[in-house]
């Protein structure tokens, strides 16, 4: 497949004779996975101008002949009018392509004082912004699911496992509330992780900043950015590592389902038979007419390996020297599919807790009387045993006549299912959002 020319290669010369395959090598898949980020380049772009603007290196005139051409470039991509295809190298040279194309000379100008490091770094920087702000979003729509289906099955009893074998009584909403307080914790580290990355790493150039008194500070206020990443080596030196830090808030969050997942997968079989699921979450067999499989949740279990998957691709391309190396050109595909899994995966979380069926009978046939061993030892303690003694009686005792109903009454410590503590968790929530 014949791939970029000279024309559309930003850094082609006359001597330039590299076969196509050793280009097309080189480009590997950057033009399909730049059209995840072709926007956010057009975005860092027009701040870079506004900085040239500022500095005088174009006037405002040309500013605003850039910005109309831009704006044209994003309708024309955004209507698949302009297509990102291996007429280009990356999406960088795309965007130069298309403003010499459009505005002549003008356009050659856009590049002044930028490299491709910083403008990789640039956009890519404002993706994971805009993506981890989407995904803020939808986690607090699976918290905001969560809360109020506990409230509702406050008094639902159903046997709790440790081992995977019948432990203890308990709820529900204490079930569901174990999950809502991991997501606030995933939550709380991801508006740090937001905090961190919101630097701008654009004016740093090739990695030792330019002869230039690039406005940085003013292309980092277009950008929406809270400050600029000060050190050019540095700049350069995160790229890789931001991604990586990403992807772990990201692994977090999907372990996080897993372990839900894995709980449904568990409590729908008919050997458990403490959960259904409705039909718009189920799919069949296409040769047993009887089954009614849980895919979605079974995928949602899957997805982890996906994030992780990606951690270990970006992990093993960080032992370089510093500066800029061709291997982090290899950061972006994990990135994507990382995010794009995660936003998938809690975009789908919400409708699956619409569908869930609680069957209160069965969960409650299954508290047998020894569950409440525990429950029998701390009565004798109230009495004045000491708790070993307590214990071995309770260990042995056939009579247990503490009821779950009653044993759930008596969990009024802080987090119990008598004692839920769903108004902090709801503020903490809200402080959060």
């Amino acid at each position: 497949m014949k791939t970029n020319n000279k024309n559309t290669v930003l850094w082609s010369n006359d001597q330039l004779s590299m076969s196509d395959e050793v280009m097309a090598y080189l480009a590997g898949d950057d033009v399909e996975l730049d059209q995840a980020l072709f926007l956010y380049d057009i975005q860092g772009t027009w701040a870079h101008l506004v900085g040239l603007a500022e500095i005088e290196i174009i006037t405002q005139e040309q500013l605003m002949q850039f910005k109309e051409a831009l704006d044209l470039l994003k309708k024309a991509y955004v209507a698949n009018e302009f297509v990102l295809d291996h007429r280009f190298e990356d999406g960088h040279s795309a965007i130069e392509f298309y403003l010499t194309e459009q505005l002549g000379a003008l356009g050659k100008k856009a590049h002044t004082g930028r490299s491709r490091n910083d403008q990789v770094l640039t956009c890519t920087r404002l993706f994971i912004k805009d993506q981890l702000g989407q995904l803020k979003n939808q986690v607090v729509a699976v918290i905001e699911a969560l809360l109020p289906m506990a409230e509702q099955h406050k008094n639902t009893l159903m046997p709790g496992y440790t081992h995977l074998q019948r432990a203890m009584p308990t709820t529900v909403a204490v079930w569901l509330l174990g999950f809502a307080e991991n997501l606030l914790d995933d939550l709380e580290h991801l508006n740090h992780l937001m905090k961190l990355l919101d630097a701008s790493p654009l004016g740093t150039a090739a990695g030792f900043g330019v002869p230039l008194p690039l406005a940085r500070e003013l292309a980092a206020e277009t950008m929406g950015f809270s400050r600029v990443q000060v050190n050019p080596v540095s700049a350069q030196n995160s790229r890789g590592k931001y991604e990586l830090m990403c992807l772990h808030a990201l692994s977090y969050l999907m372990s996080d389902v897993r372990r839900f997942s894995w709980d449904l997968s568990l409590f729908m079989t008919q050997e458990f038979n403490f959960i259904g699921l409705a039909s718009s979450h189920t799919t069949g067999s296409s040769i047993m007419p009887n089954k009614n499989n849980p895919d979605v949740v079974e995928l949602m279990r899957a997805g982890l390996s996906v994030v992780e998957g990606a951690v270990q691709q970006i992990q093993s391309l960080l032992s370089l020297p510093s500066g800029y190396q061709r291997d982090l050109q290899l950061s972006k595909e994990p990135l994507i599919k990382g995010m794009d899994m995660t936003q998938k995966t809690f975009g789908l979380l919400p409708g699956l807790l619409e569908a869930l069926q609680f069957k209160e009978a069965n969960m409650k046939a299954a508290i047998t009387p020894e569950m409440m061993a525990t429950d029998q030892a701390l009565h004798k303690v109230k009495q004045g045993q000491s708790f070993r003694e307590a214990y071995l009686d309770s260990k042995h005792d056939d009579k247990l006549q503490i009821s779950a109903e009653q044993s759930i009454e008596d969990r009024v410590s802080l987090g119990g299912a008598a004692n839920l503590g769903l108004e902090i968790l709801k503020e903490r929530l809200a402080a959060l959002r």
